[in-house]
């Protein structure tokens, strides 16, 4: 079985969520920046990188919200691969200076955005979101209509 460790940051600003849009092949949905640790990278510099990566966006890591831990099936691997990918979410709050908002290009997120926390809901969404919004201590008052796994 494959390991995935990763770090996202929940960055809240005046009502909304900073969120980025994932996508690989046809699955898609909207998620807190972040992405997976490089070899030897701390989780905190991680969330660093990834965060300007995905939204061009200069992040300060705040306090630890939480460590999520879950085995998924995938289902889109090579031929001969395990499906069963464990993965590890490390989950900070974190801040962003001020400044546009910039797409990633090439890589998995497609679309950086801020988002009402009450406008959540409506989107297509996976489901780190409603676990680091949680963590967080955020409700967006329902849970979201449609929410897929990562």
């Amino acid at each position: 079985m494959d390991l995935r460790v990763a770090a996202y940051a929940v960055v809240e600003r005046r009502g909304k969520i900073l969120l980025t849009h994932w996508r690989r092949g046809h699955m898609h949905g909207w998620t807190l920046p972040g992405g997976g640790l490089e070899s030897g990278e701390d989780p905190r510099t991680a969330v660093v990188r990834e965060v300007l990566e995905e939204t061009g966006l200069e992040a300060r890591v705040g306090k630890l919200l939480g460590v999520d831990s879950r085995v998924m099936v995938r289902e889109e691997v090579p031929e001969g691969t395990d499906p069963e990918l464990h993965t590890i979410r490390i989950v900070y709050r974190a801040s962003v200076k001020d400044g546009p908002l910039r797409h990633e290009v090439g890589g998995s997120s497609d679309e950086a955005r801020w988002v009402s926390i009450k406008e959540i809901r409506s989107l297509r969404t996976l489901s780190l979101v409603q676990t680091g919004l949680r963590m967080a201590g955020i409700n967006n008052r329902r849970a979201p209509a449609r929410q897929r796994q990562r």
